[in-house]
């Protein structure tokens, strides 16, 4: 079978240690040992301003903000320090959604954020259970007041003024902080459907990515491109070509001669 090749028992001894399993056993040992891995934590921030200049939309998860323009602010350092007790309520159970914010922020008009603010929290409802947010890996750590009653897998008791569940009440119960509301987000125009690749340059990007390449990362970029191409249909090999060459001509042409170097080794 065209690109295909018989391996040795070595060859997929190493291939299997590379799976996400054996990375996961790395890192637990690596903690176990005291070498706890570390992260760098930062932040870019846009002037609203700048956002309704910009060649590309801003909020389009498949662009990049120049760090040029905006440098990275260091937030701080995530390091992982111990491994879970267990497994399974350390991890398995554990519920992460980005509608879980603190004050002061507030969602972008990213639509793939928009989608997912409601999406987490309802996949968490179907996975783990009405009261997710209550098992321990989840419960915050700090005092938090709600209304939140009864339904499968309560396992907690209910607050003192039970009898209330709506605000504003007679009850004393929790009562809305306005201080803690999203801040306002500017939107001008018509709802309406919109071709979303007019007034987002897709190709400025991966040209500036494209010109910082030596020309040995150029030549493996335009080998791994062949490679995935090989058994594409010709028309559709020409039409994702004209993709590069509107990044840079010298894109398209390195692809073309791998592709064909990649065809005579068929």
């Amino acid at each position: 079978m065209q690109g295909h090749k018989h391996w040795t028992n070595a060859e997929a001894a190493e291939v299997v240690g590379k799976t996400r399993e054996s990375t996961q056993e790395d890192l637990f040992s690596a903690i176990e040992r005291g070498d706890y891995p570390k992260w760098r934590f930062c932040v870019q921030i846009m002037p609203e301003t700048d956002a309704e200049k910009t060649s590309y939309n801003p909020f389009d998860l498949t662009k990049v903000w120049p760090h040029g323009e905006y440098p990275l602010i260091d937030v701080g350092v995530m390091e992982l320090n111990r491994n879970p007790d267990n497994y399974f309520t350390d991890i398995e159970q554990a519920a992460f959604a980005p509608s879980n914010i603190v004050p002061g922020i507030g969602f972008s008009p990213d639509k793939m954020l928009q989608a997912r603010i409601f999406s987490y929290a309802d996949a968490h409802r179907y996975r783990l259970g009405t009261h997710y947010e209550a098992l321990p890996v989840n419960a915050p750590k700090c005092p938090v007041h709600h209304y939140h009653k009864d339904g499968a897998m309560r396992f907690f008791p209910n607050a003192e003024n039970a009898d209330a569940y709506y605000e504003p009440n007679s009850f004393g119960g929790p009562v809305e902080q306005p201080e803690a509301a999203e801040p306002p987000l500017k939107i001008s125009g018509d709802a309406d459907r919109y071709n979303h690749r007019e007034g987002n340059d897709d190709y400025s990007q991966p040209r500036a990515l494209f010109n910082l390449f030596n020309a040995d990362q150029k030549e493996r970029l335009f080998s791994n491109l062949a490679e995935a191409m090989a058994d594409v249909p010709d028309e559709i090999v020409e039409r994702q070509l004209g993709h590069f060459e509107k990044i840079d001509p010298a894109y398209a042409d390195g692809v073309r001669e791998a592709l064909k170097r990649c065809c005579n080794d068929c």
